[in-house]
């Protein structure tokens, strides 16, 4: 199974004002497991930087101008992300603004989902930890993921860090509540994934006779000081 975890920056919020991406990070995932694959680029986006993007990312027109533009990297992009399944926090706002960028283009495919899937851990989050805030930074301490190095938003650098969530938020269990209806537990099951483990080896290491004679004689001193009430001792 191969994911890749993306994340985008962009001059602004708003498609409909003509903002575009400025940087796309990409993370390979191939069972669950992070390769050293990755892809990253800064993109010229032939337009302004809004002044409350550049708080938020710190990346200025300045750092842009001898950038290649989104047509220049398109088929490195597609070639990296085709056929797999992309996992994206907020995949609506990432996806409509590579949906444009690959619109500009007018090349085929025109959208990101003809050529993979796509997971939004934002919707994920929300049925795992319904009515809690479910920002990267916000998951990023629930799952004891260290962001300590964010100073500010980057595609590559959030992409890492979104693996790292990805990966704790459906590797089993997420609570120790055995209620299914307690707060943590958001009135339903926790969602899991079965682990494949064939063709994993691994090694016994079974206990010695003197460590089997010390346990067996810790046995008895325990039966000894309840008075012969241990469990172990009375069932068939």
């Amino acid at each position: 199974m191969r994911q890749v975890v993306l994340d985008t920056e962009t001059t602004g919020l708003e498609l409909r004002l003509g903002h575009r991406v400025i940087e796309v990070g990409c993370v390979e995932l191939v069972n669950r497991r992070r390769t050293s694959r990755t892809l990253h680029h800064y993109l010229q986006p032939d337009r302004d930087i809004d002044p409350g993007a550049q708080e938020v990312h710190g990346i200025s027109i300045d750092m842009l101008r001898d950038k290649p533009r989104f047509g220049e990297i398109v088929e490195d992009f597609l070639g990296f992300i085709s056929g797999a399944e992309l996992i994206i926090h907020n995949a609506e706002f990432d996806v409509g603004f590579l949906n444009a960028e690959l619109r500009r283009t007018g090349r085929q495919p025109a959208t990101v989902t003809e050529v993979c899937t796509v997971v939004d851990t934002l919707a994920l989050a929300r049925r795992l930890h319904p009515g809690q805030r479910n920002s990267l930074d916000a998951l990023c301490k629930r799952y004891s993921i260290d962001n300590s190095g964010r100073e500010y938003h980057g595609a590559l650098l959030d992409a890492h860090l979104l693996a790292d969530v990805y990966l704790a938020m459906t590797g089993g269990q997420a609570t120790l509540s055995l209620d299914r209806n307690s707060p943590e537990a958001g009135g339903q099951a926790q969602e899991s994934r079965q682990i494949d483990r064939a063709g994993l080896e691994l090694r016994v290491i079974h206990a010695t006779d003197d460590e089997l004679l010390e346990h067996e004689q810790q046995l008895q001193l325990i039966d000894k000081a309840s008075k012969g009430k241990t469990l172990w001792r009375s069932c068939p």
